[in-house]
């Protein structure tokens, strides 16, 4: 199964795509979308949608895993327009029927740390181990995008679901599992 991470941003976005086979985990790339800060955010919007479309249409990932936004944002007008940058990659994800699914950062946090308010340093160093990585990657992007990646693939996560009194995945992930 192919994975694709993506963390979203205006700025910067970050994409990591894994290769999962039972408990074996294979990166086969990682990188970002910079979209031109100079631009319209409708400008900056298709750009982001162009880029990460490319994407997808290269490597044929069979889901997007995709952070879930949260309501306390110190910065709401931050949230927003995260919202709006999420929900391009949602939509590109769609136009190709690609199944997609929302965590939330404490969960991936949890599956890969067992730790839900594991510090960033922490959950590098786990994509670097299950990864057989020297570094992290950098940007640390691309790093939290592997990070959602990972999280979809461990059975662990699917524990902590359960945990959490979630129902489960949307039906077409869950048949890929």
């Amino acid at each position: 199964m192919r994975i694709l991470g993506v963390d979203p941003g205006l700025q910067i976005t970050g994409y990591g795509l894994i290769e999962a086979e039972g408990a074996t985990v294979r990166l086969v790339e990682g990188g970002v979308v910079r979209p031109d800060v100079g631009l319209t955010l409708e400008r900056r919007l298709f750009m982001l949608h162009e880029s990460i479309s490319s994407v997808m249409a290269e490597f044929q990932p069979d889901c997007v895993i995709v952070e879930e936004l949260y309501a306390k944002y110190a910065h709401p007008r931050t949230a927003i327009l995260m919202g709006h940058a999420r929900g391009t990659i949602l939509l590109a994800a769609a136009q190709r029927g690609i199944p997609f699914c929302g965590y939330e950062a404490s969960l991936v946090k949890r599956s890969l740390t067992g730790n839900g308010r594991a510090t960033k340093t922490q959950v590098a160093h786990m994509v670097c181990h299950l990864l057989g990585l020297k570094e992290p990657p950098t940007p640390e992007d691309v790093t939290d995008a592997l990070a959602l990646a990972l999280c979809h693939a461990s059975p662990g996560r699917q524990m902590f679901e359960r945990v959490k009194g979630r129902r489960g995945l949307p039906e077409a992930i869950a048949k890929q599992l």
